[in-house]
C-alpha cells in the first residue's frame, strides 16, 4: 500500500470522513505518558485541523495501541460513531491484525498456534506467558508462520486472535524466540534507535459505516533489517 500523504514524520496509509490510519514510527507514543513527549493522537489532530481548517477542538477516537518501541498501522476514528462501532469490532475480534516479527532464534516449528495464559505484572509493565492458567491469567492466542529467513535473523507472520498485554512478546519468549532488540523479553541487546523488530503489518476489517471490506498494509520501516526481507513490498 502507498503512503498517500506524509506530513511532519506523519504517514497516513488511510483516510475517509470516518477513520485515519497512521504508519507509527518506532519510539511514538499512542497515549500521553510521563515522559512529556507528544502523544501521536496529538498529531494526527494537528494535521487534521489544518488540513480541514477546523475550528475549536478536534475530535479523534484512539482505537487501539502499539506499544512504543513497535512500529506499524494504528487506526483512530474521526467520528464517535465510527468510534463506537470500531471498537465493537475490535471487541468482538471481527478484525485481522497481523503483525511481523524479526527473531533470531528460528522456532521449533515453522508455523503454530500458540496459546499461553498471560498475566500481567503492573509494576513492571511485563507480562509473562504462562503454559497452564495461573491466578489472574487470561488466555492468549496466536498463529504465526515463518516467511523469511535473513543471513542472522528470521521473519515471522503473526495473526492475533487475542489482543493482551505485550501478547506478541510474551509468546515468542516463551518459545526462545525474543523479537529482535526485545531486552525485556530475552534478547540479549538493544537496538540503536531503542526499539524492537515487531511491526504492525496488515489490518483487515468492515468499514464501519461504508460496509466495504477494508485491507491496509504498513510498508516497514527505513531499516537495513527490514528491507533485506526478501518478501516483496
Amino acid at each position: 500500500m502507498k503512503v498517500i500523504s506524509t506530513k511532519e514524520n506523519l504517514q497516513i496509509l488511510y483516510e475517509d470522513n470516518h477513520l485515519i490510519v497512521v504508519n507509527k514510527r518506532v519510539g511514538d507514543i499512542a497515549q500521553g505518558d510521563n515522559s512529556g513527549d507528544k502523544p501521536l493522537p496529538e498529531v494526527v489532530k494537528e494535521y487534521l485541523k489544518e488540513k480541514y481548517n477546523k475550528p475549536g477542538e478536534v475530535f479523534l477516537g484512539v482505537v487501539h495501541r502499539l506499544d512504543r518501541p513497535t512500529s506499524g498501522l494504528i487506526l483512530f476514528a474521526k467520528t464517535s460513531k465510527a468510534l463506537t462501532r470500531m471498537n465493537d469490532l475490535f471487541s468482538s475480534r471481527e478484525t485481522q491484525k497481523t503483525y511481523w516479527a524479526v527473531v533470531k532464534n528460528k522456532p521449533e516449528k515453522e508455523e503454530d498456534v500458540l496459546v499461553h495464559f498471560i498475566k500481567r505484572n503492573q509494576k513492571n509493565n511485563t507480562s509473562k506467558a504462562h503454559s497452564k492458567e495461573v491466578p489472574e491469567s487470561k488466555k492468549a492466542s496466536l498463529a504465526y508462520h515463518l516467511i523469511a529467513k535473513l543471513d542472522n535473523y528470521y521473519v515471522l507472520e503473526i495473526e492475533l486472535h487475542t489482543g493482551r498485554h505485550h501478547q506478541i512478546r510474551a509468546q515468542l519468549q516463551a518459545i526462545g524466540s525474543p523479537i529482535k532488540g526485545d531486552l525485556k523479553y530475552g534478547f540479549d541487546r538493544s537496538n540503536p534507535d531503542g526499539g524492537i523488530h515487531l511491526h504492525a503489518r496488515k489490518l483487515v476489517f468492515t468499514h464501519p459505516v461504508s460496509k466495504e471490506l477494508i485491507q491496509i498494509i504498513a510498508p516497514v520501516p527505513e531499516d537495513v533489517i527490514w528491507k533485506n526481507c526478501t518478501i516483496s513490498e
